[in-house]
């Protein structure tokens, strides 16, 4: 990848260069003053960007995998009943991460490109009584995006503790976790959160961990084990050091920066951006042939776009996209891999990478001979914008 590629895959994204520049500061020690109160300051910034002022905010090396294994492995008992509503290959992944720690697993798994209906996910909720209800809030594999605030709210009224996926959401799109009911909410750092991969990211609420402190049996995953962890996110909460695994300092300066930004910016005001973005770039490339994978607007994603290839096209068109200097993403999903591509727009995006994304694709459509009003994307986007 050169230095003049604009990335616009759904995570790792671009970055702004004051993060860059936070993470290549010289180290400080895990345990000094100086890296304890920045510690301590980020995890603050943590439950203003989750909207959870009474949780407790976990920042671990680690991938947004890593958060999903967290949350399960302190959530779960061998026995206790879990309900997983899948959009995709991410909410599939969850029900097999719970069923390793020993849970009955029902999941409600969507048609490709829909969601479950909420009647559906009541009769299930009421039918089981499940003690985690898990759910994906934007599953990356289809671009589909759930209603968290309904699910959440179905899930505390059958007493179930509501997990929440948020790796392709959260920093970017509307989440309260507080106010909605979302007794864990898990990210990963490459995301719209802004930094490079390598940190795993969850907020936790006073019955989550009341929960996890009246566990039977021990955690079965060590690393994952917040009776390791509790201690030294609350040591530097309260600006004190503590230890159980070195934190990678330098991410957590990037991660601090970053989360300063966000704040600066306004959630309100990031939310609106990110829908502003995704409305250009889904009105652009609508304009010059591609369906999305979502099947109505309102289920789609404004972090990212998922687009079936027109007909007479295929996936040879990911390099002569990437010959024009954008790096976009191939399929996931296995039902549709080599049907469909999918392009991030979370971040630092602005409507320069719309419109050099929505060129390179219309450039790219032109060199594999496709027909269509050339220069209608880039025009539906400056419209919408």
């Amino acid at each position: 990848m050169s230095e003049r590629d604009l990335l616009m895959i759904p995570g790792p994204i671009n970055f702004d260069p004051g993060v860059l520049r936070a993470l290549s500061a010289p180290t400080a020690g895990h345990t000094s003053p100086e890296f304890v109160a920045l510690f301590g300051e980020t995890l603050d910034r943590m439950k203003q960007v989750f909207a959870a002022p009474t949780g407790v905010p976990f920042v671990i090396a680690g991938s947004g995998t890593l958060a999903m294994d967290i949350a399960a492995a302190n959530l779960t008992e061998p026995g206790d009943r879990a309900l997983v509503v899948s959009t995709g290959y991410f909410g599939d992944r969850m029900a097999t991460i719970l069923e390793r720690y020993g849970a009955q697993v029902t999941t409600l798994r969507a048609p490709v490109g829909e969601v479950v209906p909420l009647d559906q996910v009541e009769a299930e909720l009421a039918r089981a009584k499940p003690k985690i209800f898990a759910l994906t809030h934007v599953d990356t594999s289809t671009g589909v995006a759930v209603d968290v605030r309904a699910l959440a709210q179905l899930g505390r009224k059958y007493g179930a503790l509501v997990v929440v996926d948020g790796v392709c959401s959260i920093a970017g799109m509307e989440l309260q976790q507080e106010a909605w009911g979302v007794d864990i909410a898990l990210t990963a750092s490459q995301k719209a959160i802004g930094v490079p991969p390598g940190l795993a990211l969850l907020v936790a609420l006073p019955r989550a961990v009341a929960t996890f402190k009246a566990r039977q049996k021990p955690v079965a995953n060590y690393y994952a084990d917040w009776a390791n962890w509790l201690p030294v996110m609350e040591a530097y909460s309260a600006r004190k050091p503590a230890y159980f695994g070195t934190p990678p300092v330098n991410l957590v300066y990037a991660l601090h920066e970053s989360l300063r930004q966000i704040l600066a910016e306004g959630m309100a005001q990031r939310v609106a951006r990110h829908k502003k973005m995704s409305a250009a770039f889904k009105a652009g490339v609508a304009a010059i042939g591609f369906k999305p994978v979502p099947a109505r607007g309102d289920i789609a994603a404004t972090t990212m776009s998922a687009l079936y290839f027109p007909d007479g096209v295929d996936a040879k068109l990911l390099g002569k996209i990437r010959e024009r200097d954008v790096v976009v993403a191939g399929g996931l999903h296995p039902a549709i891999r080599e049907k469909y591509f999918r392009v991030g727009h979370m971040g630092v995006i602005s409507p320069a990478d719309i419109a050099a994304t929505l060129s390179a694709i219309e450039g790219a459509l032109l060199a594999s001979g496709f027909r269509f009003d050339v220069g209608a994307g880039l025009a539906a986007a400056e419209k919408t914008l």
